[in-house]
Order: structure tokens, then C-alpha cells, then sequence
């Protein structure tokens, strides 16, 4: 049996990001060009990912998880809840209006 999550989050997901900047970089003794090069991008994307600015993509998303020894699902998940939380902020007030279709 299972319990729907019927409560809108009240704060924003924690961005990928800041987890890398301040979990795995310490844990690990990593700076961002040594993640950089680690991974095999380039340190301007990690820079933007730490910065927030960028999001993770399904290539980066399979890089960490090898890197980290976790999944690339660990980090699409945590992308995609920051993402739906941004454009439910964004578009509440056009969703507030659509009905819920019942079955006939």
C-alpha cells in the first residue's frame, strides 16, 4: 500500500549542483577543474553546473555516476525534481484552472 504525496513542496529541490559543490567535491578532495577533468568536460561546464546555471544532462548525469560509483539516475532525479518544481512555479496560476478528468 502506498501513500500519495499529495503536499507541494514548499521550497525548491536542491540543485544538483550544490550537491556536487558541497558534498562530493569535499568528500572526494575535488576542485572543479579536477572534476573537470575527471569526467572528461570541459571546466566551464562544471563551473556552470556548480554555479547553478546548468543543469544536469543525461551525458553528465552517466559520467558522475560512474565517477561517484552511484546511479545516473541519482542525478536525473534530482534534476528533474528542481525542474518540475521551477515550472510549476512558473505556470501555477494555468494549472490551478485545468479540471481533473474523472472516469466515466
Amino acid at each position: 500500500m502506498s501513500i500519495p504525496n499529495t503536499t507541494p513542496m514548499q521550497r525548491r529541490p536542491t540543485h544538483p549542483g550544490e550537491m556536487l559543490r558541497e558534498d562530493f567535491l569535499s568528500d572526494y578532495g575535488l576542485t572543479a577543474s579536477s572534476l573537470a577533468q575527471a569526467i572528461g568536460v570541459s571546466r566551464q561546464s562544471i563551473n556552470e553546473l556548480l554555479r547553478e546555471r546548468r543543469g544536469i544532462s543525461p551525458a553528465m548525469a552517466l559520467r558522475l555516476g560512474k565517477l561517484f560509483g552511484n546511479s545516473p539516475e541519482f542525478w536525473l532525479n534530482a534534476q528533474r525534481a528542481v525542474d518540475l518544481w521551477d515550472v510549476a512555479q512558473e505556470i501555477q496560476n494555468d494549472v490551478t484552472r485545468i479540471k481533473t478528468l474523472v472516469p466515466a
